[in-house]
């Protein structure tokens, strides 16, 4: 325990904190330390620096104890506080789903702009939605399309449930396209898709919060890291419509095998692109007018 006994600062809060996840091997300590403080006193990010003096309230305190500790211990620091960022969105997550990334942002955006420029009434679909992260990404940037989701998992379903909330989805338990209605065969502007792309040799490599908390079923591409992807290249041609958009997550390794796979299925147009640090994580590809 990091001992945040009455009278305890918010800037000593900090410090203590930041030296707590530190030595339990956290590479940004103190990041995290003022994302909880800020969790736990209800402040907006960088609100901080205008508290420091102040003592922590000892509700606030008692609540850290417990978050700090849950953290150090290697749960994923989202789990911990409840909920992940996801552009202007806070996305719920817990035991049992894949933490949003800030790259899939990227993903999200980028599948949004094409959704805007399709022409007439617009269908999109995001396959393995997990959290629901894209989903409700997609709804709030255009909010005329017909969005549906899929995803396999019940943990993960749940969290999508709670996420999507009364937004205006369609989310359907099952493999991938399995659940799709056959009605949407050929008209389906955009299919956006997170998959597991990590090859399962890897997995072992992985940071403890993601390798023990995070599912499995989120992460592990095969042997190669591509054999859902592989799928959902294979299968998006029966759903696309004449000119629509296949839009999909990559590892930053496998720009060259993605981009094969595209062609061979005949996608046009085919792009792979950076994310926000300049690695080569999205791969895009336009079906045949």
């Amino acid at each position: 325990m990091i001992g945040l006994e009455p009278g305890t600062t918010v800037a000593d809060a900090l410090h203590r904190i930041t030296a707590r996840l530190a030595a339990a091997g956290c590479v940004s300590a103190q990041a995290e330390a003022r994302w909880l403080l800020e969790e736990v006193l209800e402040l907006p990010a960088g609100g901080l620096a205008a508290r420091r003096r102040e003592p922590l309230p000892p509700q606030a305190a008692g609540a850290l104890e417990a978050m700090v500790e849950r953290r150090a211990g290697g749960e994923p620091l989202q789990y911990v506080i409840g909920w992940a960022p996801f552009g202007s969105l806070r996305i719920e997550v817990g035991e049992g789903v894949f933490v949003p990334r800030p790259e899939t942002e990227l993903v999200a955006d980028r599948a949004a702009g094409h959704l805007r420029a399709a022409a007439g009434p617009a269908t999109a679909v995001d396959l393995c939605t997990g959290s629901g992260a894209i989903a409700c990404f997609l709804r709030e940037a255009v909010p005329g399309a017909r969005l549906l989701a899929t995803e396999v998992d019940r943990a993960a379903l749940a969290w999508a449930r709670r996420n999507l909330g009364d937004r205006d989805v369609e989310l359907l338990e099952g493999d991938l396209d399995e659940p799709l209605p056959e009605e949407l065969h050929g008209r389906i502007d955009v299919l956006v898709a997170n998959v597991p792309y990590v090859p399962s040799g890897q997995i072992p490599l992985l940071p403890h919060d993601v390798r023990v908390h995070e599912p499995l079923v989120a992460l592990d591409g095969g042997a190669e890291g591509l054999d859902v992807i592989a799928q959902v290249v294979e299968r998006a041609g029966r759903w696309l419509a004449p000119g629509g958009w296949l839009v999909c997550e990559i590892g930053d390794d496998q720009g060259d095998a993605a981009t094969a796979l595209l062609e061979k299925a005949g996608f046009e147009e085919i792009a792979v692109m950076p994310d926000l640090t300049g690695r080569m994580r999205m791969i895009e590809g336009r079906w045949p007018q």
